[in-house]
């Protein structure tokens, strides 16, 4: 890191913040945004709505955008320190309102309730990411509120869309509205900025912070075979359904080869430091077993990935059909683009069609500079002495478009958890929840950042 961490600079009074957190999140919660990837559900404008009301009320002039009927951002910008906006430019903090669906039937709660159960906040977009939603409510709100002013602009945007890809949202914003991101040259965002306890060298407890710097890229693939139809009865050599299946058995099946990236290596590098354990390519499982839960996060991180999540063939049961298609979840490494579709390819074999859904960019940037410095002094602040690695995200976020814009983007979502719960499982998961404690956490990081960024 560099020399020019702003430690020493005032600490922020975020109480107001800090009291209201916990109901705007509930509010968030209880409006179903749930995104299904195919254009249906409610969509984002009646919780865009609901956050302009909140943002006006405190005297801000946000703005809604409405890509598509209902698919609905929000974006406000904040006048900051002139010197500073001119040295390094704005501060975009951003977050998306959409959630992934929920089937309430495998939920101990209703998952649009906003239920306060045993610490802690329940419901779709617990963690992914209303949490984060609410913290930039609470912590603008109360910047409002205080009149006072920021080290630089600082822009909040409230994405559509984010759980398919962004097309609805900050992509559409960004080639559509990019003047709403004018000056603006880093960005925070999800996934960034929570704890993890890992056992330290003599066996105790160490509770490190991981700082979102790269994330892998995504290849939504659809694999298309052709075959000749006919009646389930008789003999077929040209069946569609077993060419798919096997084309999908042999990509599920593929082992990728470990590689590792600077970012890992320094998180990897870091770990050892903590732990004591080097990381040994030849079996990864070794350091994974010092992580706990997040070790799911991290191993997808050495290598590429494909997964097989969707099939779709036939309409009869006796009936042979001519097509059958799946649907394949590639997330490659900075890089690793091209290799990867051609090794998937390649498994496919000539009888599958291989075609991209949907695609968008790996990122990778530098653990270093004031930004770097000013998240890593929040967090320390409230945790004394506590290490911050940087680490690459295995999914991703609207910081891949916003790097269009030249926008250097970082994961911070600052949230301090208990050893036990298991984070990773939240996205995306059955009873997704967040702790009251890791609410008002992370808001008091969140107003310190942005106090001194």
């Amino acid at each position: 890191m560099s020399d020019a961490a702003p430690t020493d600079a005032p600490a922020t009074s975020p109480s107001a913040a800090e009291e209201e957190v916990v109901d705007l999140c509930r509010g968030l919660l209880r409006i179903d945004t749930s995104n299904y990837g195919d254009g249906s559900g409610p969509g984002e404008r009646a919780a865009a709505e609901h956050v302009m009301g909140l943002l006006s009320e405190v005297g801000l002039e946000p703005e809604l955008v409405e890509s598509a009927p209902g698919r609905a951002s929000v974006v406000v910008r904040v006048e900051g320190d002139a010197q500073g906006t001119r040295e390094r430019g704005a501060l975009l903090v951003h977050g998306h309102l959409d959630v992934v669906p929920a089937d309430a039937a495998d939920w101990q709660v209703d998952p649009f309730a906003g239920e306060e159960r045993d610490g802690c906040l329940w419901g779709r977009g617990a963690v992914d990411m209303k949490d984060m939603d609410a913290m930039m409510l609470a912590v603008l709100r109360d910047v409002a509120r205080s009149r006072r002013k920021p080290p630089r602009d600082l822009v909040f945007a409230f994405f559509a869309d984010e759980e398919a890809g962004g097309v609805q949202g900050s992509h559409w914003l960004v080639e559509h509205r990019p003047e709403l991101f004018d000056g603006v040259t880093e960005a925070i965002s999800e996934v960034g900025g929570y704890s993890v306890t890992v056992d330290g060298r003599d066996g105790d407890p160490v509770r490190l912070y991981l700082l979102q710097t790269a994330e892998k890229g995504i290849a939504w693939l659809k694999l298309v075979a052709h075959g000749r139809a006919g009646h389930g009865s008789q003999i077929t050599t040209d069946n569609a359904v077993a060419k798919l299946g096997a084309a999908v058995a042999r990509i599920g099946q593929h082992h990728w080869p470990i590689e590792i990236t600077p970012t890992v290596r320094q998180f990897l590098d870091g770990v050892t430091e903590i732990t004591g354990v080097d990381f040994d390519p030849h079996d990864p499982q070794g350091i994974l077993d010092r992580l706990g839960t997040v070790a799911r996060f991290i191993g997808a991180t050495f290598q590429d990935t494909a997964n097989p999540t969707m099939l779709k063939a036939g309409y009869k049961h006796n009936v042979v059909p001519q097509t059958a298609e799946a649907f394949v979840d590639c997330r490659f490494l900075p890089g690793h683009e091209e290799s990867l579709l051609e090794t998937i390819r390649g498994l496919a074999g000539p009888d599958v069609d291989v075609t991209v859904h949907h695609r968008d960019t790996s990122l990778e940037t530098t653990f270093d500079g004031r930004l770097v410095d000013s998240m890593v002094a929040a967090l320390q602040a409230e945790d004394p002495g506590a290490p911050v690695l940087p680490y690459c995200l295995s999914g991703g976020t609207d910081n891949k478009a916003l790097d269009r814009l030249g926008v250097r983007g970082f994961g911070f979502a600052p949230l301090q958890l208990p050893p036990d719960l298991d984070f990773p499982a939240m996205f995306h998961g059955v009873d997704e929840r967040v702790p009251l404690d890791a609410l008002t956490f992370g808001t008091r990081v969140l107003a310190r950042l942005l106090d001194t960024c």
